[in-house]
């Protein structure tokens, strides 16, 4: 069993991990079907290598596995061991108070979508 100590920097990676919106941007790509690294590079309008760093830091927080299809890996979210479906942990997010959800010690609102009061 993980102790508490290997729990909360496993929790302070996911957090990482969804703050950028780059990567926010990539989850909700493939929310409904899988694709290429080098297709969502082009979609997004990044790099490819800078799509490969922010594949790289989905993959290690486990948000994304690489399926191999042929030559290629195509990403996608993971479907076993999720305790809850996508479209809840959606729901979930989409229900917060943004102005609850306060960033940093600036007092800004964590939200991405800018309705914060500002």
């Amino acid at each position: 069993m993980p102790t508490t100590v290997d729990s909360l920097d496993a929790l302070a990676r996911f957090g990482h991990a969804l703050s950028d919106p780059t990567r926010a941007r990539i989850l909700m790509r493939l929310r409904d079907s899988s694709d290429y690294p080098a297709d969502l590079a082009d979609l997004l309008g990044v790099t490819r290598q800078s799509m490969s760093n922010h594949l790289a830091c989905l993959r290690g927080c486990g948000l994304v596995v690489a399926i191999p299809e042929g030559r290629r890996n195509a990403m996608s979210w993971p479907t076993l061991g999720w305790p809850m479906p996508w479209k809840t942990w959606h729901q979930v997010i989409l229900a917060t108070d943004p102005d609850l959800c306060v960033s940093g010690a600036t007092g800004e609102s964590g939200s991405m979508g800018g309705h914060g009061h500002g």
